[in-house]
């Protein structure tokens, strides 16, 4: 059934279990055990995500005693479930540090939970796997995180910049310096937008993460679902993919969306004003050309994809919580290509017309 996955297992007391399930937007965490690895671990338990909570089958966090967390994802409305763990491992092959995933059988208190995704949280442990140094971190938590001026549900001004974001590490002048950023970003134009973005915004970057998302055609990716850090010594912003469930040709409730719901050059107000700028669609239009002859290929992604679809399979068989079919799961791996395909002529012609 599942052998070929590794299992994790969860004791916890069955009034909590029934407790925390029965909150679906409840932020209470309740000890457990965690067996992983052969090893057994004291945890916090608890749910996660957002819209998901309210789905029959739930999405939880784990919080070890060693400061480490564990993101479980059910991947619910996701009938292949590897389309995050596929987006993170084209992110990291393009060189943006994406979070590493791991699909397992999960197991509480005795009962089987089917398969779950493993996403490694986005941290202090993140970036210490990766060397890479930090002096902030802010998660964009919803649709304010667009960098613009204008709440998005008001059309009102935003009565803060810092809208949209929550801060996980950072000392006194975090939230200051990236509201400047955002102010300066939206009033300055010409050079003096440049200099602005160039001193605060590792562009090159910012503009490969923009490429992954669009080719990805995450929908959602651009004013929200990203992590945003201030590096050392630069000292300028980078971004971190996050929740890439909606991708890859279906949206984030799974329902098929074309291969051309996301154009060229996403959606937010910050890569608006970057395109302004001759210098920043020229080095866009490298890096994305550059993409399409390496890394979103065919050759490229169907090994990696096939490997993935074909190691959860015999899980899939036996796993009787999901919600897609067996038979829908079987057919992925060809709507994957089909979107591959297709998104490779939408890019390339939009590149073409994209003056």
């Amino acid at each position: 059934m599942a052998a070929a996955l590794p299992v994790r297992t969860i004791r916890i007391t069955d009034s909590d279990l029934q407790e925390i399930k029965g909150n679906a937007w409840g932020k209470d965490f309740k000890p457990a055990e965690l067996g992983m690895d052969e090893h057994t671990y004291k945890a916090e338990f608890g749910l996660r995500g957002g819209h998901t909570r309210n789905y029959a089958k739930k999405s939880y966090e784990v919080r070890l005693e060693d400061g480490r967390t564990l993101h479980w994802n059910a991947e619910y409305d996701d009938p292949s479930m590897i389309r995050n763990a596929l987006s993170f491992h084209f992110f990291n092959t393009i060189g943006v540090p994406s979070p590493r995933t791991n699909h397992f059988w999960l197991i509480i208190n005795g009962i089987a939970q089917g398969v779950y995704l493993e996403i490694e949280a986005v941290d202090s442990l993140f970036f210490e796997k990766r060397s890479i140094r930090s002096k902030s971190l802010l998660y964009a938590v919803n649709d304010s995180a667009d960098f613009s001026l204008i709440d998005p549900v008001t059309k009102d001004r935003k009565p803060s910049l810092f809208d949209g974001y929550e801060l996980m590490k950072g000392k006194t002048g975090t939230k200051s310096r990236l509201v400047s950023f955002i102010r300066g970003s939206n009033r300055l134009s010409g050079e003096k937008l440049h200099k602005h973005t160039a001193r605060r915004l590792d562009i090159s970057q910012y503009l490969l993460w923009l490429a992954g998302a669009v080719l990805t055609g995450n929908y959602d990716g651009f004013d929200q679902n990203y992590a945003l850090y201030e590096h050392v010594p630069s000292g300028k912003y980078r971004m971190i993919p996050w929740d890439y469930e909606g991708t890859w040709g279906r949206n984030c409730y799974g329902k098929p969306c074309g291969s051309d719901l996301v154009r060229l050059q996403g959606y937010n107000t910050l890569t608006e004003k970057l395109f302004t700028l001759p210098a920043c669609r020229r080095k866009y239009k490298s890096i994305m050309k550059g993409l399409l002859k390496t890394d979103f290929t065919l050759e490229k992604l169907e090994p990696v994809m096939s490997s993935m679809h074909e190691s959860l399979s015999p899980a899939i068989r036996s796993d009787y919580t999901r919600k897609a079919s067996y038979d829908t799961f079987l057919s992925e791996p060809a709507f994957f290509r089909t979107y591959i395909q297709e998104r490779r002529i939408i890019v390339k012609r939009s590149l073409q017309e994209w003056t």
